[in-house]
C-alpha cells in the first residue's frame, strides 16, 4: 500500500531569521527551514533573561507564516555548547533537538534523545548536523512514525552528507531533506535526489510517500522446545 501526500518547504541556506522574515513575503510554505546562520550562537540564560529573544523570532516567524519554522543554532547552556535545532508550530516552540553524537571530543558537547515532532505539516524528525553519520538516527526516527527527516547541516563540503541522506531516505523508507549553509536538497524513499538547490530562499514540494512492505527472514536461535501433547 502507498500512501502520497505532498508538503511545501522553503530552505533559507544564508542570511539571518530577521532578514529572511522581512524578504519571504512570497514563500508560502508547509515547513520554513533554516541553516545555522539564521540564529548563530543562543544563550539559554540570556534567553531566559530577556536579554535576547532568538527563540522567540522563530516562534513569532511560524505564527505569521502559520506554518512550521525550523532553524539550527548552537546553543550555549552556562558554558556547554551543543548543536541544536529549534522547532515551532504556528507560535508555538515544540522544542530543542540537540546532536546526540559526539566525534573525537569536539567542541560541541552531546545532546539527550531523539525528539519527534507532532506538528501541523506532520510528524517531523530532526536530525541535528553530524548524527547524519549514524544510521539509527534516522532508523530511530522512521520506526517512531516519522513522515519526513530533517536534517540541519552547518557546512555541506565534498563529504557523504549527500548520499547519506538519499541512503537513509532508501534503507528506512522516509523522505530526507538537507539543510545547511548555501545549499539544500530533498531526497524520496528510492534514494533519489527530487530537489537540489544552492539559491535562498527556495521551495520545494516533497511527496510524503508511506510505503510498507512485509519482510522476512530466517535466523538462529529463539528456540522453542515442542508442546507436550497429552
Amino acid at each position: 500500500m502507498i500512501v502520497v501526500e505532498t508538503m511545501r518547504i522553503c530552505f533559507v541556506t544564508d542570511g539571518s531569521l530577521g532578514n529572511f522574515s522581512v524578504r519571504a513575503a512570497c514563500c508560502a510554505a508547509d515547513v520554513i527551514c533554516c541553516s545555522f546562520q539564521a540564529l548563530g550562537e543562543v544563550s539559554y540564560e540570556r534567553e531566559l533573561k530577556g536579554e535576547t529573544g532568538l527563540f522567540e523570532d522563530v516562534a513569532v516567524l511560524s505564527k505569521a507564516r502559520k506554518s512550521v519554522v525550523m532553524s539550527g543554532c548552537f546553543t550555549d547552556a552556562h558554558g556547554i555548547r551543543r548543536k541544536s535545532v529549534v522547532v515551532a508550530d504556528r507560535g508555538r516552540i515544540l522544542g530543542v533537538s540537540d546532536m546526540v553524537n559526539r566525534i573525537d571530543g569536539c567542541e560541541y558537547r552531546a545532546g539527550a534523545g531523539i525528539k519527534l515532532y507532532d506538528t501541523a505539516a506532520g510528524r517531523l524528525g530532526v536530525i541535528v548536523a553530524e548524527d547524519l553519520y549514524f544510521p539509527r538516527v534516522p532508523e530511530t526516527l522512521s520506526l517512531s512514525g516519522a513522515e519526513i527527516v530533517f536534517c540541519v547541516f552547518e557546512q555541506l563540503g565534498d563529504g557523504p552528507e549527500r548520499m547519506l541522506a538519499c541512503s537513509a531516505a532508501f534503507l528506512y523508507g522516509v523522505p530526507v531533506v538537507l539543510c545547511g549553509y548555501g545549499y539544500a536538497m530533498a531526497a524520496d524513499i528510492g534514494g533519489k535526489v527530487r530537489f537540489a538547490s544552492s539559491r535562498s530562499p527556495c521551495v520545494c514540494e516533497l511527496e510524503r510517500e508511506k510505503e510498507y512492505h512485509l519482510v522476512e527472514t530466517r535466523r538462529r536461535g529463539l528456540y522453542r522446545s515442542a508442546e507436550k501433547k497429552y
